[in-house]
């Protein structure tokens, strides 16, 4: 049972989530949980151990074994005593991730964990299916949008903003991911019913969290908006 308010923030990758999801934390004083950032640890981690991410039994049996700890306070991710963090948001992270996350024993195993840190309460909680699988009663529930050209070219820019080498099939890479996401038998991409549509497309960020900002307002003061 939850002990406080959970705010669930999902939508497809280049949307900004994680830095509106941060924002939004700071601003109410909750913490900020990246579901995400689980999904490509444990991507990465199954790959150095030679665990073929085509397998779902293969899967199962690395994530029955393994030690995985998500640190709320810093972000961090270990799996196994490694800390993968500063790794995550490489191209190559976020495609494995892509494809473990389709399989049914790496979702149980994490969508799990996820709501033993969700049940304090007072978390924003970003991810791809948080509104609808991990906390389908979350208190509120925002779906950030955009269409996929702008996704992609965000997506370029923060790899390189990041000293990453982005490759010249980003957006191909994201439209793949898209298709997985959506198309996944296991919990796939989709909002909620009861959940706040916001277009990221023509709006900044400081607009994007105000907007955010203003649902949970509604929300957790008895409003009804749901446009």
């Amino acid at each position: 049972m939850k002990k406080g308010p959970v705010i669930a923030i999902d939508g497809p990758g280049g949307v900004g989530k994680t830095t509106v999801s941060k924002r939004v934390a700071q601003s109410l004083g909750f913490k900020y949980i990246n579901t995400g950032a689980m999904y490509r640890a444990v991507a990465l981690a199954a790959k150095e151990s030679w665990v073929d991410l085509s397998s779902d039994v293969l899967l199962q049996q690395f994530c029955a074994g393994m030690d995985f700890r998500y640190y709320v306070d810093t972000g961090r991710v270990e799996v196994d005593g490694i800390d993968y963090t500063d790794r995550l948001r490489s191209e190559q992270a976020g495609e494995l991730a892509s494809k473990v996350s389709t399989k049914k024993s790496v979702r149980e195993c994490l969508v799990a964990y996820q709501r033993t840190l969700g049940e304090e309460g007072r978390v924003v909680m970003e991810g791809r299916d948080i509104g609808t699988v991990v906390f389908p009663d979350a208190d509120v529930k925002i779906f950030l949008d955009a269409p996929h050209e702008v996704r992609a070219r965000r997506r370029h820019l923060e790899l390189v903003e990041k000293g990453l080498a982005p490759s010249s099939e980003v957006g191909s890479d994201l439209a793949g991911r898209d298709r997985r996401d959506s198309e996944r038998e296991v919990s796939p991409l989709k909002m909620a019913d009861d959940a706040v549509r916001i277009d990221t497309a023509s709006v900044n960020i400081d607009e994007v969290v105000k907007a955010v900002l203003k649902a949970v307002d509604e929300r957790l003061r008895g409003g009804d908006n749901r446009s």
